[in-house]
């Protein structure tokens, strides 16, 4: 063999290696049996933390009306029955949907979250806004004055007579806020939970409370002996207090999730399920 047909042989054999060189490497990589499920998503599939499921976050107990029985998988409830339809308009059946617990306070705390999308009442806010996203409003509502008819708060028509008598709040929330600005802080109580503040009422500890005011007819007709919703307090902010999903920042969710909300809203379903779940909510007047 001359030296010439040595160097193509030799050449033809390098160029043969590399080719099956090559060919086991992309075959190491290729995702096969269990390893398949680490390849990227399918174009077009929702970043979910569970493939294929849609998590949704709520407080623990969940109340009446926003959810019937605390049990939101039952779809029933006016923030069940909101997210089932959202979940619906994503492409997620109600047997896709993993229900979870959090406390209100982390979940609007920076960092990272087990779960896609949260729902027990939050408010839109600003500072809020720094620390998590939310979708677009799915109800709009006011915060109330509950209590229980034979409390010096019953008879109060003015926001004026509320100063000088002892109201219970939920720490953190638009309740607080309204309270605080409408109120002062000197007779205000501030609570960890809606149900620290019912139980603070109960046992006389305060002679009202401020909820949202769902909640206030909720607790008024199902939970207070004698319950009585005094009025609405006034709200500065342009009609009423925003209620949104709370997504964690910058989640992929936020826009299909805030679309959903905006499509649900232009077909009617959300002004039907206001009706059924939170009908007659406006017939407490406003405190002047």
């Amino acid at each position: 063999m001359t030296a010439s047909a040595r160097l193509r042989r030799a050449a033809a054999l390098t160029a043969v290696a590399a080719a099956t060189l090559v060919t086991l490497t992309a075959c190491a990589f290729a995702p096969t049996g269990s390893d398949a499920g680490s390849a990227p998503a399918t174009e077009g599939a929702l970043q979910t933390v569970a493939a294929g499921k849609l998590t949704i976050a709520t407080g623990e107990p969940a109340f009446s009306p926003w959810v019937e029985n605390d049990d939101p998988a039952s779809c029933q409830g006016f923030e069940a029955a909101v997210s089932c339809a959202v979940a619906e308009k994503l492409g997620f059946t109600k047997d896709d949907i993993v229900w979870v617990r959090s406390n209100f306070d982390s979940a609007i705390a920076p960092g990272p979250k087990d779960w896609d999308m949260n729902v027990q009442q939050f408010s839109i806010t600003d500072q809020r806004k720094q620390a998590v996203d939310f979708s677009s409003p799915y109800y709009t509502t006011t915060q109330a004055i509950v209590t229980t008819g034979t409390s010096p708060a019953a008879s109060a028509t003015t926001v004026a007579e509320l100063k000088n008598i002892p109201v219970g709040v939920m720490s953190a929330t638009t309740s607080y806020q309204v309270a605080q600005d409408q109120l002062g802080t000197a007779n205000l109580s501030v609570f960890n939970s809606n149900d620290d503040a019912v139980a603070a009422l109960q046992s006389g500890q305060v002679d009202a409370i401020v909820v949202d005011l769902p909640t206030a007819f909720y607790l008024a007709g199902a939970v207070l002996d004698n319950g009585k919703v005094v009025g609405q307090l006034p709200d500065s902010s342009a009609g009423g207090d925003e209620l949104a999903y709370v997504l964690p920042k910058g989640s992929a969710l936020t826009t299909p999730v805030s679309d959903a909300v905006d499509a649900l809203k232009a077909d009617g379903t959300l002004d039907q399920l206001q009706q059924e779940w939170l009908g007659g909510t406006a017939a407490a007047p406003v405190l002047k």
